[in-house]
């Protein structure tokens, strides 16, 4: 673990991560483009940030063998930055450049549907520069004033605010996780850690956390507590007791260490990962046998005969077992039938991350996306993958620099001849074709049918009352091109609601035509949510795992869409995306057949 000096500094500088890295030159070109800086400039800051997305090496080796201007994207003063940021985390000119700007302003850029020219406009006309202030403009009148804006726009900007409001202090699982796994790594590398896991929703893989809770044996709770607080990613400490050490970390989350001894680590691990209602019926067992279930040990029940012996416990799995149920895996612990299932031996054998094959939902710099075809294609094969469909964006979603059949053609050609030259690895050409507000597609089934698969998406009018949205999906995935559904229900977690839809119909409606739905794995969507997953099983109709994914990191978010798949209760057999090569390309085309 990254300890600090007895006199309170750090041994070492963390190292800044490629992610922070990025975060800090997307605020400076924000920063400029409010200032007003030539376009030229600021695009040159959007372009280092795609550029970092995109890189396959540590940014540390690039800066210390001096090959970051070699990268397209980054050039000599931006490459200057980011080596300053790597060798001290810190940039001069940002600290200078963010000083000169009301504190709150870069807070605007989360507000859904504002961009940098609308919130300088803001800014220069009305001098808003916080949350607070963007609100009440909104409501006396003087944003609607605005030119370029108008009532329509004051009034989304509202909504906007007010599901901000409503997720306030909740994180996205994907933002979670990097920073849970640090913290973990290090408690394990603590001399004085026999043992550490995370637990808490996070573990049980909800799709947004509000805080992360770390469980660690140990014999000296105190100094582990101690040089927990001190933990470079530690903002400040809220409590500092014997056994728990409250945290908040730099990027907000809410963090608590729970230290036990050895004995009490699977009480503590099961108690803290398990939903109330999960462990209230587990309790509920426990008292049945005459025992007292907590956070640390089984003890005799005050006031109840002692039915069976007090059981020897050294996993996690020995508490389930105890209680005659088999091990229940954290992703299903929500009462959702998972302790039925278990005592009848009926749980399913989740799907894991290594029985994917491939993936389907990917986007290249023909579209929106920022690898080319041959860098998603590498990416690919260097996760082991055997195949990666390519999904740009269809005509009709401009805004993505979608295809029209002319530029799809092309691409599909280009996927041909970059196929010759593989060797048990496939490109496989497709679409997301937009779904159209009545319910038809952006492309005609003869383009549709030269592709291996499509993915047909909505992508606009997300107004439309649930009658008519539901009515739109299901005429789509009626045509027989239509291999599967892409992100179901359009939401963004923590920003965009999502648009109202019949899910049940459109599942239904799935089965009926053997259409696949996508588990998008994207960490802002998640979507199909994991509730509804369990009645699209048991309807027959198939999950693909799809990342959605607009750059080689992307690829990696099939490890979230497993994660919510396992929440699920899916198997490899629920998932197309585990079969291999010699067989995918048939259950692509079964519904064709089918029709």
């Amino acid at each position: 673990m990254r300890l600090v000096s007895p006199g309170g500094k750090r041994e070492k500088q963390r190292r800044m991560t490629k992610d922070e890295i990025a975060e800090i030159l997307e605020n400076f070109g924000r920063l400029l483009e409010l200032k007003g800086e030539n376009p030229f400039k600021v695009r040159a800051y959007t372009n280092a940030v795609r550029a970092l997305e995109t890189l396959a090496e540590p940014v540390e080796l690039l800066v210390a063998e001096e090959r970051l201007e070699d990268i397209e994207g980054i050039g000599k003063a931006i490459a200057e930055k980011i080596t300053t940021l790597v060798q001290t985390g810190r940039l001069p000119q940002y600290d200078a450049l963010r000083e000169s700007f009301p504190p709150d302003i870069l807070l605007l850029f989360d507000v859904q549907g504002l961009g940098a020219k609308k919130i300088k406009a803001l800014h220069d006309a009305l001098g808003i520069a916080s949350l607070s202030a963007l609100e009440r403009a909104c409501r006396d009148g003087r944003v609607a004033a605005l030119p370029g804006f108008g009532e329509k726009t004051a009034a989304n900007i509202l909504v906007a605010l007010e599901h901000q409001k409503k997720n306030a202090g909740v994180f996205l699982l994907g933002d979670a996780t990097p920073v849970a796994q640090e913290l973990l790594d290090d408690l394990r590398s603590h001399p004085e850690v026999v043992r550490a896991e995370i637990a808490g929703s996070f573990r049980r893989a909800k799709e947004v956390v509000r805080d992360l809770d770390l469980i660690v044996a140990t014999r000296e709770p105190q100094l582990v507590g101690e040089d927990f607080a001190r933990h470079p990613l530690v903002e400040r400490v809220l409590a500092a007791g014997a056994t728990k050490t409250s945290v908040v970390l730099r990027n907000g989350i809410q963090c608590d260490l729970r230290a036990v001894s050895s004995a009490e680590f699977p009480f503590a691990l099961q108690y803290f990962s398990g939903s109330k209602e999960h462990n209230v019926r587990l309790r509920s067992r426990a008292l049945e046998r005459g025992w007292s279930l907590n956070e640390y040990r089984f003890s005799a029940a005050e006031g109840r005969e002692l039915r069976e012996p007090l059981p020897e416990v050294h996993e996690e799995g020995d508490i389930y077992r105890s209680l005659g149920l088999r091990f229940i895996p954290p992703e299903l612990r929500e009462d959702r039938g998972e302790i039925d299932a278990a005592e009848r031996s009926e749980l399913p054998r989740l799907i894991e991350l290594h029985n994917l094959r491939g993936t389907f939902h990917n986007h290249t710099t023909a579209s929106d996306g920022r690898a080319t075809l041959e860098q998603m294609a590498a990416a690919a094969q260097e996760l082991g993958l055997e195949y990666l469909g390519i999904a740009d964006h269809s005509k009709s979603s401009v805004q993505a620099n979608g295809l029209d059949a002319k530029r799809l053609e092309r691409q599909r050609e280009e996927i041909a001849r970059l196929n010759a030259g593989f060797d048990g690895f496939r490109l496989l050409a497709g679409t997301e074709c937009d779904i159209l507000k009545d319910g038809s597609l952006d492309f005609p089934d003869d383009v549709l049918a030269s592709l291996d698969y499509v993915v047909a998406s909505v992508h606009s009018a997300f107004t439309l009352g649930e009658a008519e949205m539901t009515a739109r999906i299901i005429r789509a995935i009626e045509n027989p091109y239509v291999t599967m559904l892409g992100h179901l229900t359009g939401r963004l977690l923590t920003t965009r609601e999502p648009y109202k839809v019949d899910v049940p119909a459109v599942i239904e409606a799935a089965a009926a035509t053997g259409t696949i739905i996508e588990l998008n794995a994207n960490p802002r969507r998640l979507d199909m949510d994991w509730r509804w997953w369990r009645l699209a099983r048991d309807r027959g109709v198939k999950c693909a795992i799809n990342p959605d994914a607009h750059s080689t990191r992307g690829l990696q978010d099939l490890a979230f869409g497993v994660r919510l798949a396992r929440k699920g209760w899916l198997t490899r057999e629920d998932v197309v995306n585990c079969l291999p090569l010699a067989e995918v390309t048939a259950q692509l085309s079964a519904k064709v057949r089918r029709g």
